[in-house]
């Protein structure tokens, strides 16, 4: 895990690996507190953005063998009230909600996190406050409902070198600009391995 100070004191953007997103899962407290982490993590959700799900907004795509998951209100730019996309979601996922739909008897039109934005920031605190206790890295604390979008660009851009237009699409992000702070400034050796990797050393 990396802090990068921001320019609020006490306050880091924080770079995790998908192996500390599974530490602060395992913390979760309850599975709902899981579903938040992993909407966040995996799907890229925003703190407002997962209060309005409900389980009639899973999808599966016409091939039969994926699924999105439909944000009724993204962020908007514009100030026209918020902008409809669909999110990419893992099937792992969808079978967890499904699951947590079952079990807590979430209509399909209920929402399938009944909180308001402030409590997602705040399951997702008590869950990193959790994970530093449990694995002894203090870093966690610092952890923030947005760090876990943070994981989710990260994974895709730069782990898997997934075409930036795909991210954006399913982010909700509206433009380059707009995702260039999702991603962290490479290391000199991260350049060298680059351009080694498609043989322009």
């Amino acid at each position: 895990m990396r802090l990068e100070a921001t320019s609020t004191e006490d306050q880091y953007h924080v770079w995790m690996t998908d192996d500390e997103l599974e530490e602060l899962r395992r913390a979760a407290a309850t599975h709902r507190d899981d579903l938040v982490i992993q909407l966040g993590g995996y799907v890229g959700l925003r703190a407002f953005e997962i209060p309005q799900v409900c389980p009639k907004h899973v999808k599966r795509t016409t091939d039969g063998d994926h699924y999105r998951l439909r944000v009724p209100r993204g962020k908007d730019t514009t100030g026209s009230g918020g902008k409809p996309r669909d999110a990419y979601l893992p099937r792992d996922l969808e079978g967890d909600i499904h699951r947590y739909q079952s079990a807590e008897d979430i209509g399909r039109e209920e929402p399938l996190v009944d909180l308001s934005e402030r409590g997602i920031r705040a399951v997702v605190k008590r869950t990193a406050e959790r994970a530093a206790e449990q694995t002894g890295d203090e870093d966690f604390r610092h952890v923030s409902s947005h760090d876990l979008r943070r994981r989710f660009a990260q994974r895709l851009l730069v782990d898997e070198q997934v075409n930036p237009r795909v991210v954006m699409q399913v982010g909700g992000w509206d433009s380059f600009q707009a995702i260039e702070p999702y991603l962290n400034s490479p290391t000199p050796d991260v350049v060298n391995e680059a351009f080694e990797e498609v043989g322009l050393a």
